[in-house]
């Protein structure tokens, strides 16, 4: 005799626990989604994905409404064919959010995600939860910025209130006589902007912390991050700290979560200086890039997490199995790439490592753009970097 699955609509009008076989609309087609719905497919979910982009790479391996993101009758065919509705990146237009609470279950909410979506607010909202950021101002005129400056003190960064990623909308100002040309520079693109004293920090890390609507909470091993040109490089785990410094990370992670009611994962990026303290520097309430090594290195990914968060299911344990470092490939490192996994590795067997690679199918390889990582599992960090140092392939 057969195994009957509920209903999913039944089942989510009673105590809004998924379960599988149920749909899962995601706002947002790229690589984000694509492993979204690999890791939710193995629980048995289906998944179907708004994207303007024709055979996005979550496209590929689930259903997909082609529609630019505030279009807002593909959003209502995306609420009538889900059970649950899940986003994928933060510049997700917040209005289509909030009807598709109407229509649908979005258990994320569009509150936080209006929240992130701009910078101020997300200060406000990481400082009531009881953590650090760094100074900041708000910044209206030319006169204000230097009055900001002068202030804060130089260097600082001026940023963008809202969009910026991997760097853009951002302007590092280290002397007076760069405040004008910054000024002219960033009222152009029409949004607010927020001045930010320059943290010297030691090291970046973050936290991923996942919170079900019942409440449970759980985060991730703490990652130290290295940037290249403004965009994620390599991310360590275990991160090299004090455990001091790992259990206060983690703690901000969970009190954040709770504080603004997260549902499903919140990156917590923060940044270390010499001296201990951490400082919040971004918030993304959404599966997050230095999050990737938990694929292979943990015995839950965060992308099974997050699916396990809106779903309502019991969360998965997020133990570290194994020392991992994660390396981001960009478009000018394909050639490479391709070039290394069709010739034996020497230098991995030598250094006792297991490369994992992932792909994200995008079209086309630009310069700066992921198009996917490595996860270099590894006896320590130290065999994961020398055989980082050692390939040809982050050579260009």
């Amino acid at each position: 005799m057969g195994c009957e699955v509920p209903d999913a609509k039944t089942e989510r009008q009673g105590s809004r626990r998924i379960l599988p076989g149920a749909t899962v609309g995601v706002l947002g087609g790229g690589q984000l989604g694509r492993m979204l719905a690999h890791a939710g497919n193995r629980l048995g979910y289906r998944f179907i994905a708004l994207d303007p982009t024709p055979d996005s790479p979550c496209g590929q391996t689930a259903e997909q409404i082609v529609a630019a993101y505030d279009d807002q009758a593909a959003a209502k065919e995306l609420a009538s064919r889900s059970d649950v509705i899940t986003y994928e990146f933060e510049n997700v237009d917040a209005g289509v959010a909030e009807m598709l609470e109407r229509e649908s279950y979005v258990p994320q909410g569009s509150a936080l995600l209006y929240t992130t979506q701009h910078r101020l607010r997300e200060k406000r909202a990481i400082e009531a939860a009881g953590a650090r950021v760094a100074p900041y101002a708000e910044i209206e005129s030319l006169e204000g910025l230097k009055a900001a400056a002068d202030q804060l003190g130089l260097p600082a960064v001026l940023k963008t209130a809202t969009g910026g990623y991997d760097g853009k909308g951002q302007w590092v100002l280290r002397a007076e006589g760069e405040l004008a040309s910054a000024w002219d520079e960033a009222s152009r693109t029409g949004t607010q902007l927020v001045l930010e004293k320059f943290i010297a920090f030691d090291k970046e890390i973050s936290v991923i912390a996942a919170r079900s609507p019942s409440g449970e909470v759980k985060t991730f091993p703490p990652a130290e991050n290295v940037h290249v040109n403004n965009i994620l490089h390599l991310s360590i785990v275990p991160a090299r700290i004090d455990d001091e410094v790992r259990l206060e990370a983690e703690k901000l992670a969970i009190s954040i979560a709770e504080t603004l009611g997260a549902v499903g994962l919140i990156a917590v990026e923060l940044f270390l200086t010499k001296d201990g303290k951490l400082y919040v520097n971004e918030l993304a309430p959404r599966p997050h890039n230095s999050g990737h090594y938990t694929m292979e290195a943990c015995r839950t990914s965060q992308f099974e997490q997050h699916v396990r968060a809106i779903c309502d299911l019991p969360l998965g344990d997020t133990s570290l199995l194994t020392p991992v470092v994660m390396a981001n490939i960009l478009g000018e490192h394909m050639e490479s790439l391709l070039a290394w996994m069709g010739e034996k590795d020497t230098a991995a067997e030598k250094l006792g490592v297991e490369v994992k690679v992932h792909l994200y199918g995008k079209a086309e390889a630009k310069h700066k753009r992921k198009m996917g990582h490595l996860n270099v599992l590894a006896p320590n960090v130290e065999a994961a970097l020398e055989w980082i140092a050692q390939s040809n392939i982050w050579r260009v």
